[in-house]
């Protein structure tokens, strides 16, 4: 099992889309726990590198919770990494008008808190899921699928023995000119249906050029 269930923090509450409240008072409430559970998690380490959060930054509980919680890991564990994998908002697939502040509140705790950002946002998962995996119809966990595959990808360098990125402290040395510039687009390679995927010889040119297009990004924006 990937999550022991007795590692779960659960409540009946929810932040109501609204920064604040996940920070300061639903999020007061429960960082304790939380913190608990993690000390917990640390203690049992044998050498402890940093912390990998996912969370998305236009919600009430990713965003204002989220922005607690790396707060309160970079004052009780600095000299350990804190890198995040955050889901911002667009407008495109948005079903609340407050997600661009909670973004913006959430972004500035990032910017001083954050070690290493990766920036990902369900508009362009939803259309690598149609045009490239040829989905119909995404649903989350499809989305969920291509997180969980950036976040599989970019950590093998920590998991399997090599030279290059070993652990969260070198990958941010080689890719963070400036500590607040930290913020990283993700892209895979290579996509395509299952289908496709058997039937389709890709060459190591191939592979590079669908990594570097511009479409692959697991974020949208302007070329």
């Amino acid at each position: 099992m990937l999550m022991s269930p007795d590692k779960m923090i659960c409540g009946k509450e929810g932040a109501g889309n609204n920064f604040a409240k996940g920070y300061y008072t639903e999020g007061s409430e429960v960082i304790m726990e939380v913190m608990d559970a993690v000390r917990k998690e640390a203690e049992r380490a044998d050498c402890l590198h940093g912390f990998q959060i996912s969370h998305s930054i236009g919600g009430g509980t990713g965003s204002g919770l989220g922005s607690l919680i790396i707060s309160r890991l970079k004052e009780e564990y600095p000299y350990n990494l804190v890198m995040t994998f955050s889901v911002f908002p667009a407008s495109e697939v948005s079903d609340c008008v407050v997600e661009p502040y909670n973004a913006g509140f959430a972004l500035s705790n990032l910017v001083e808190n954050s070690d290493a950002t990766v920036i990902l946002d369900n508009l362009a998962l939803l259309d690598i899921c149609k045009r490239r995996l040829k989905v119909k119809m995404p649903k989350y966990k499809d989305l969920n699928g291509l997180v969980a595959s950036a976040m599989s990808d970019s950590t093998c360098s920590f998991r399997f023995r090599g030279d290059l990125n070993s652990d969260i402290r070198k990958m941010c040395i080689n890719l963070v000119p400036f500590p607040r510039l930290h913020f990283f687009l993700a892209s895979l390679a290579p996509l395509g249906s299952r289908k496709a995927k058997k039937s389709t010889k890709l060459t190591t040119g191939d592979i590079t050029a669908q990594m570097m297009d511009f479409n692959n990004l697991l974020c949208s924006g302007s070329q």
